[in-house]
C-alpha cells in the first residue's frame, strides 16, 4: 500500500506544485480566507469528497466517508491564512497582496492536505475507516480552531493530525516530538497611570515612561531569578504606547505583549506573578496600574500513539535516517491543541530547508522559501499515516 500511495503522490506532483504556487500567490489574512476557501473546496469536490464551506467562518471541511457502519472520522487538519508581512524573496509566483505573504508555510500545509485528500480519494476500498479533512482560517491569531470546534468540526472525530513546516529540517526528512511541542501562548496588557508635567520638570510629575521601563526591566530580571529555569518562561513586550509631546512627560503608557510557558503549572501562576512585580514598581515611585492578562491557546502536546504512528510512517516510507526525533519543544504557539483538549491528536513537522543552502530563512521572515520536493514528501507521510491508522 504504501507503493501505491507513493506513486499517486508522485504522479501528482506538478498538479501540487501548481496548487500550492497559486495558494502562495494570492494570500489571505486571517478570518479573510475566501478566495483560499472557495479554491480548495473546489479541488476537493473535483476529488469526489463531500464538501462544507462556511464551517467556522471561513474554513471548509471535506469528507471522505468510506463506509457507512462505522461512523467515526480520522481527522487531519491543515491551515490556510497568511501574515501581514511583506514578501521579499523575488519569486515569480511571489504574493501579489500587498503586505500579506505566506510566511509561515501554511500554502504547504494546505497543499498537503489537499494532496492527501487526493491520494486516499483514489484508494478508498483498501482504507477502511473515514476521514475528515480541515482546512482551517485564523491560525495566525489563534481563533480558528475555536471556531472550528464550535461549528461542530470534530464532531464524531475519533483523532486528529496535524503538519507544520520545519526550516531547519532538510526537505526529503521530517520530525516528531513526543509530548510537549509547542508553548502556551497568553496576551498581556499593562498600563501604567502617571501624572503629566513639564519636561523640565519632572520632580513635578509622574513619568508613566520611565516607570513602564523599569516595569519591563524587572519582569524580565525576575524571570531568571524567581522562575524554575527548568521550566522556562518567555515574556515580550511587543508594542508601547503612551506620550503626548516631546515636552510632556507621558501621564499614561500601555504595553502589549505575549508569554509563552511550556508547563501548566507555571502558566496558572503567571497572572499573579505579573501583577505583584507591576504593583511593586508602580507604588515605589506613586503611578497606578492595570494589568490585563488573557490566556490564549494552550501548548500542543501530542498523543504518545499517534506520535509513533507518524515515526513508524515516516520511517517506513522514507527510512530511519530522515526521520528526526525532536528533543526540544518549541516556545511558538498552535491552535491545534484546541483540538487536543477534544480528541488525542499529534502534529509532525514537515522539512522544507534547502539542503544545499547555509541559512534557511526563519518562519515569519520577508525571505522565507521553501523547497517544494518537501510537498510529496508530507503528502505520503500523511496518506500513509492515515491508512495505517485506519487500517488499525
Amino acid at each position: 500500500m504504501l507503493t501505491l500511495i507513493k506513486d499517486l503522490a508522485t504522479k501528482l506532483a506538478p498538479r501540487l506544485i501548481e496548487i500550492r504556487r497559486h495558494i502562495h500567490s494570492h494570500p489571505e489574512l486571517s478570518g479573510q480566507e475566501y478566495q483560499t476557501a472557495a479554491f480548495v473546496a473546489g479541488v476537493l469536490s473535483s476529488s469526489g469528497l463531500r464538501v462544507q464551506e462556511g464551517v467556522g467562518k471561513t474554513g471548509v471541511v471535506g469528507e471522505l466517508q468510506v463506509t457507512e457502519k462505522n461512523h467515526s472520522f480520522l481527522a487531519i487538519r491543515t491551515d490556510m491564512d497568511a501574515l501581514p508581512i511583506q514578501e521579499r524573496t523575488g519569486l515569480e509566483y511571489a504574493s501579489r497582496a500587498d503586505g500579506v505573504m505566506h510566511a509561515c508555510g501554511h500554502d504547504i500545509h494546505t497543499t498537503v492536505g489537499l494532496g492527501a485528500a487526493m491520494v486516499l480519494s483514489q484508494m478508498t476500498e483498501e482504507l477502511g475507516g473515514n476521514v475528515r479533512f480541515l482546512f482551517q482560517p485564523a491560525e495566525e491569531i489563534a481563533q480558528g480552531a475555536s471556531w472550528m470546534v464550535a461549528d461542530g468540526a470534530i464532531k464524531d472525530v475519533s483523532a486528529i493530525l496535524g503538519i507544520h513546516v520545519f526550516p531547519s529540517i532538510p526537505a526529503g526528512s521530517i520530525g516528531v516530538r513526543y509530548g510537549a511541542l509547542t508553548a502556551a501562548a497568553d496576551d498581556l496588557e499593562i498600563v501604567i497611570i502617571g501624572e503629566s508635567g513639564h519636561g523640565a520638570r519632572p520632580h513635578e510629575a509622574i513619568d508613566a515612561i520611565w516607570i513602564a521601563s523599569q516595569v519591563i526591566t524587572s519582569l524580565q530580571q525576575a524571570i531568571s531569578r524567581t522562575q524554575n529555569p527548568l521550566r522556562p518562561v518567555v515574556l515580550t513586550i511587543g508594542k508601547i504606547t503612551g506620550g503626548r509631546a516631546p515636552n510632556v512627560i507621558a501621564d499614561k503608557v500601555q504595553l502589549l505583549g505575549t508569554v509563552r510557558s511550556l508547563h501548566p503549572e507555571t502558566r496558572a501562576q503567571l497572572p499573579n506573578w505579573i501583577e505583584r512585580i507591576v504593583a511593586n514598581v508602580c507604588h515605589s515611585y506613586g503611578a497606578s496600574y492595570q494589568v490585563n492578562y488573557r490566556q490564549g491557546v494552550p501548548g500542543v502536546y501530542n498523543d504518545y500513539g499517534l506520535t509513533q504512528l507518524f515515526q513508524s510512517a515516516g520511517e517506513e516510507a522514507w527510512t530511519s535516517d530522515r526521520v528526526q526525533v525532536l528533543p526540544e519543544p518549541s516556545l511558538g504557539a498552535e491552535d491545534f491543541s484546541v483540538y487536543l483538549e477534544h480528541v488525542p491528536g499529534s502534529m509532525f513537522r514537515l522539512g522544507v530547508g534547502y539542503p544545499e543552502r547555509i541559512i534557511n530563512h526563519p518562519l515569519h521572515h520577508p525571505e522565507f522559501e521553501v523547497d517544494e520536493s518537501a510537498i510529496v514528501t508530507g503528502v505520503v507521510t500523511m496518506a500513509y499515516a492515515a491508512y495505517k491508522y485506519l487500517r488499525g
